[in-house]
């Protein structure tokens, strides 16, 4: 058992992991930029949203788009793009698609790429804690420093 705990946290020392993570906070300076989105400072957001939105749905999304639609699919098709099988390509079209029921599309098309690297993060660590990891961390920059424009 902790052996396994220890394997989890080996994605820590995960360059790559690192680089999705600077990611985040540049993809906000980029739609701030490019005026898809503004900056949100001064605005107020609940805890309870925020607990919502940083922890409760990356757990939840990951865990049934990225544990369970993902693993199903790619027993299904075996083809790649690169570095991005067809399970985490079609797992990520199905999960912008959910997006688009309950926010303004430019925002839930935003999401795709995203949703790729947490696919191809769910491929390279057959886990989910990066995935997780990196979906909590996405949505803190997203929901913490920008609005819609």
């Amino acid at each position: 058992m902790a052996s396994e705990a220890v394997g989890r946290l080996s994605i820590l020392r995960d360059p790559r992991l690192w680089l999705a993570l600077a990611a985040g906070p540049l993809a906000c300076l980029g739609l701030a930029g490019a005026g898809f989105a503004r900056w949100s400072v001064g605005a107020t957001i609940a805890p309870v949203s925020l607990i919502i939105v940083i922890l409760v749905y990356p757990v939840v999304e990951e865990w049934l788009f990225r544990g369970e639609l993902q693993p199903w699919i790619a027993r299904k098709l075996a083809w790649a793009l690169g570095p991005l099988s067809a399970a985490n390509l079609v797992t990520s079209a199905l999960f912008t698609a959910l997006h688009l029921l309950f926010h303004p599309p430019g925002w839930a098309l935003a999401v795709f790429l995203p949703s790729l690297v947490f696919g191809y993060f769910r491929d390279a660590t057959g886990g989910l804690a990066a995935p997780m990891l990196l979906h909590g961390f996405y949505n803190a920059c997203f929901f913490v420093l920008l609005l819609p424009a």
